[in-house]
């Protein structure tokens, strides 16, 4: 596995970068799926990937493609509202296993077929913390992750949030065990921007920065050509 490391200033300028970088040979795999999501489908995948994102709360939050292009937006600002609350409230429809509104604000656990509540909320406890001006500490995470996610069909992609406030700044790490390059990221990013956003507020701080690792960021073999078009590529 061969590390990347991307410096970007702002969210779409990592969307950007993220996708010029995975049509370069150094740390970038292509493998067909065998497990998971679009199961015989080539993807390329970066091996492992950090990006350090600068002033992720720079407007605007999403990507935009040039029309001349003829390339669709792989994300607009209503879908990143409609997936803030996603993030931000414990709402599941009938069909859904979980939501990572869920895991964030309600965690739950199944015993003998029924949902009970562990009775906290991670993203008011971080918040809490911090107000109590608890700034020198690395306790404040809010994990999405749980051990019997591995027995699920389809697993959380997102995995964690890691926090620190530092400089008077609110700042996030996250990790994604499987991730979307197309549209997940900067539909993923934007909404956990405004979330961070959110939080700054409530915290009384400063908003700061976004480092994102995952060693599954990827771009499936549907995607590719949209993504050329977009680097102007043939």
């Amino acid at each position: 596995m061969q590390p990347v490391l991307i410096e970007a200033r702002d969210l779409p300028d990592a969307w950007f970068q993220c996708i010029y970088k995975i049509f370069e040979e150094e740390g970038v795999h292509e493998y067909e799926v065998e497990r998971g999501s679009f199961e015989g489908v080539k993807r390329k995948e970066f091996d492992l990937v950090m990006v350090n994102i600068r002033h992720p709360g720079a407007r605007p939050l999403i990507p935009d493609i040039p029309v001349e292009l003829g390339v669709p937006q792989p994300t607009s600002t209503e879908y990143v509202e409609d997936y803030l609350q996603y993030l931000m409230t414990d709402r599941k429809r009938q069909n859904e296993v979980y939501t990572y509104g869920e895991r964030l604000t309600n965690p739950k656990v199944s015993v003998n077929g029924q949902e009970v509540s562990f009775g906290i909320n991670p993203v008011q406890e971080v918040i809490d913390i911090y107000r109590k001006n608890a700034r020198g500490t690395n306790q404040a995470i809010m994990e999405v992750g749980m051990p019997q996610d591995i027995l699920l069909e389809d697993p959380p992609c997102l995995r964690l949030i890691d926090t620190r406030v530092a400089d008077g700044r609110l700042h996030f790490v996250l990790y994604f065990r499987s991730w979307d390059l197309w549209a997940g990221f900067p539909s993923n990013l934007a909404a956990i921007q405004l979330l961070k956003e959110y939080m700054c507020q409530e915290i009384g701080v400063q908003d700061g920065s976004i480092v994102a690792v995952s060693k599954g960021l990827h771009l499936y073999e549907y995607s590719f050509a949209l993504a050329l078009k977009r680097l102007r590529r043939s």
